[in-house]
């Protein structure tokens, strides 16, 4: 596709001033009217709007890109504002001819760069309104990245639909086809954890995916808190009666576990179990994961009388304490609605460009949960971000959040009618043959009940925004803490602490791991298997980690790595284990680093009880840590993590060292010819003592191999054994005890 010439408003078009025709033989500019022949200067201020001399890196790319493809090269050309569009009389014609030629029905534009790349992908109820007020004079779209996105601009692609539904499924559509990078996306990519019951399978059970997939299977959720998961699964296990155990172990199973016997299973791995019986908890389980609270006690209730009735009255006590729990999760639930209707209420807080989204999952006018989303850097408007954050959350392709009957927002997106419908054929997606497809509602309420639920909403979204800052300052302070006890430079962000591990000498590891904003960061987590020391030294395996960490750190430093060293080091241990971080640290030259000693709480000879320390360089007395203070938890629970990340590295490198064949030392003897030899062989010892001319036999085992193991075997065996010679006898002199008889 032919690429039209970039917007550069660096050349002569800024927003807010109006360019025209320069009359004749005029050569200066005039501030809200006038022309120039040339862009500005580095560093040139134009009528105190801009100075591109101080300009952010985002400017500095819509600056004017001299020689590029497409773009506005050294005979940059005179624009101005024509009908209200900004234009220029040579180069951005056809971009211009087409705004001018946009139809009044609905679609969907994309903005491409001069490369033909999408920028930004958009619907529109209007086409030729909505396209041209980006580029319209009176523009009030306040977004920071607007006149850099509208400068790298070079052609507009649109595609009328017939109904705005048709529009908002197209941009669905090409959004995820494109990912262009000015689209608002309010969901990261991990996946949540979603319950899955299969009513298909003989005995069903409840499990939890991460990756749900289109197999005829019941999904509920996704829960963005895995405790919420967990605690939902554990609540149903404890009072429904499924099994937990895999397809494989109910195929195997001779004898019931332990769930049979505190009445949580009816073991039908073992014995005969009414499937009617089994079938009506599986329902159970259904209409309590959707919420359904009036119906499933009913139902139980009915089950109960029936049971009773028949006198069955274990089967009768079950349903009954069902029943119970059914009503405490309801007692729990507060009522916000006198409606029976399924709704989701979206409530926004944003300071700038920090939003929070809150949503109110209301069932049958109860909530059932109340969910909590942060995101940074969202300039957009609330419109758009209603309708990206609708997009995102039920898609049937990108999410598994069922569709409720009503969506109530604080403002409705562009094209509400076509959003509403897209959500309908969403949720006709999930419908299942118990369950039709009722029509979803996009409601913006202004009064009324639905305005007293939105309004919720929106304090529930403003509380967690406080909640979250307040919890960010809270490790501010408590950082600060910790600076001002131990007299540190600056503020610690990032600690890092080590500790060594080893078994009797044997599998000796060291490990680092690291606390990023009082909040373990694991992507830091290190393992060093230790080389050079002595077994059980531990000052020289200590001095070998810390040596190889504050290497690699120092050549981050000098830009040849990214291992960036912390604010704070702190090693595990008291005068002597500092001692060694300073002389690794100083070693290498770096002088500046702060290092700390954590010593553990111990009693003295005099049975003193001495509580955690901490050791300083250059400072004789350690200071004294309280206990439960926030300095002590943040040290102690860095070290207790440096412990356990260096015990399960010990134990790691040990059963390696255990697994380990002789033949994964001999040089020239890989993988594939040591598993040749041992499934022929059976064993080291049995290919030791084979003959060159059975060794060569095996195919896939040459002479090189051969040669390396009578190599190997001859660097291996004693000097004590000459080839199985005998050796002489040897005089064994007297001890001291019977010379001493004997004289």
């Amino acid at each position: 596709m032919p690429a039209s010439p970039a917007v550069d408003p660096t050349s002569t078009d800024w927003p807010g001033l109006r360019f025209e025709e320069p009359p004749s033989g005029a050569s200066d500019f005039a501030a809200g009217g006038g022309w120039r022949d040339a862009p500005p200067d580095e560093g040139e201020t134009i009528d105190g709007s801009v100075d591109w001399g101080s300009a952010s890196p985002l400017e500095a790319t819509a600056r004017r890109s001299e020689g590029r493809g497409g773009g506005v090269g050294s005979d940059t050309s005179r624009r101005g504002w024509t009908g209200g569009l900004r234009v220029t009389t040579e180069g951005d014609s056809a971009l211009t001819q087409k705004l001018a030629g946009l139809p009044a029905s609905p679609g969907v534009y994309m903005f491409r760069d001069v490369e033909g790349t999408v920028l930004y992908i958009g619907k529109a109820k209007s086409l030729r309104s909505r396209v041209r007020s980006y580029f319209a004079a009176s523009n009030s779209d306040e977004r920071v990245y607007l006149p850099a996105m509208v400068s790298l601009i070079a052609d507009c692609t649109t595609v009328v639909t017939q109904t705005e539904k048709e529009a908002a499924i197209l941009e669905n559509n090409l959004i995820k086809e494109h990912q262009p990078r000015f689209n608002v996306k309010l969901r990261d990519d991990k996946e949540y954890l979603t319950l899955r019951l299969d009513p298909k399978v003989l005995w069903p059970r409840l499990d939890l995916v991460r990756r749900p997939k289109p197999d005829g299977a019941r999904y509920f959720g996704p829960y963005h808190s895995a405790t919420a998961a967990r605690r939902t699964l554990h609540l149903v296990q404890k009072h429904f009666q499924l099994r937990t155990c895999s397809d494989r172990e109910l195929s195997s199973r001779k004898r019931p576990c332990l769930q049979y016997q505190i009445k949580r299973c009816p073991a039908p791995c073992v014995f005969e179990v009414d499937v009617r019986t089994y079938s009506q908890q599986v329902e159970a389980v259904d209409l309590f994961l959707r919420g359904r609270h009036d119906k499933l006690s009913a139902t139980l209730r009915q089950l109960m009388n029936g049971a009773s009735a028949e006198m069955r009255y274990e089967l009768a006590a079950t349903y009954r304490d069902q029943l119970a729990a059914v009503q405490s999760v309801r007692q729990a639930q507060s009522v916000v609605s006198v409606e029976t209707l399924d709704q989701d209420v979206l409530g926004i807080y944003r300071e700038g460009d920090l939003l929070e989204v809150s949503t109110l999952i209301v069932r049958e006018g109860r909530v059932v949960e109340a969910l909590s989303d942060s995101h940074v850097g969202v300039e957009v408007p609330d419109d758009e971000l209603i309708s990206a954050y609708l997009r995102d959350t039920y898609d049937a392709e990108q999410s598994d959040r069922s569709v409720p009957d009503q969506i109530l927002v604080p403002v409705l997106p562009e094209g509400a009618d076509g959003v509403a419908e897209w959500l309908t054929e969403q949720r006709a997606a999930r419908a299942t043959a118990s369950r039709g497809a009722k029509r979803v509602r996009l409601v913006a309420p202004a009064r009324g009940a639905r305005r007293q639920l939105l309004q919720l909403a929106l304090d529930n979204a403003r509380h967690a925004f406080v909640e979250k800052r307040r919890a960010a300052e809270n490790v501010d302070e408590r950082l600060a803490k910790l600076q001002a006890r131990l007299r540190l430079p600056t503020l610690p962000r990032r600690i890092e602490c080590t500790d060594i591990s080893h078994l009797g000498g044997q599998d000796t590891v060291g490990s680092v791991v690291a606390l990023q904003d009082a909040a373990l960061d694991k992507s830091r987590y290190r393992t060093y298997r230790v080389r050079t020391a002595t077994q059980g030294d531990d000052y020289a395996a200590m001095y070998e980690v810390l040596s190889r960490r504050f290497r690699r750190g120092k050549d981050a430093t000098e830009g040849q790595g990214e291992w960036d060293l912390p604010d704070l080091f702190v090693v595990d241990g008291g005068r002597g284990q500092l001692a060694v971080a300073l002389a690794a640290a100083r070693d290498l030259g770096l002088f500046d680093l702060q290092l700390a000693g954590l010593a553990k709480e111990r009693e003295n000879a005099t049975g003193e009880k001495l509580v955690d320390r901490v050791y300083l360089p250059d400072q004789k007395n350690p200071i004294a840590l309280k206990p439960n203070s926030p300095e002590l938890f943040l040290l102690a629970m860095l070290r207790d993590e440096a412990h356990r990340f260096a015990n399960r590295g010990r134990s790691k490198a040990g059963k390696q060292r255990r697994m380990e064949s002789l033949l994964d030392r001999v040089p020239g003897v890989g993988p594939k010819a040591k598993g040749i030899l041992l499934r022929h062989f059976g064993s080291v010892q049995n290919i030791r003592t084979a003959t060159d001319a059975e060794l060569l036999a095996l195919s896939g085992i040459d002479r090189r191999h051969v040669k390396a193991l009578r190599s190997f075997w001859e660097a291996e065996e004693p000097e004590s054994e000459t080839n199985g010679r005998e050796q002489p006898p040897t005089t064994e002199l007297p001890s001291a005890s019977e010379e001493s008889q004997r004289s």
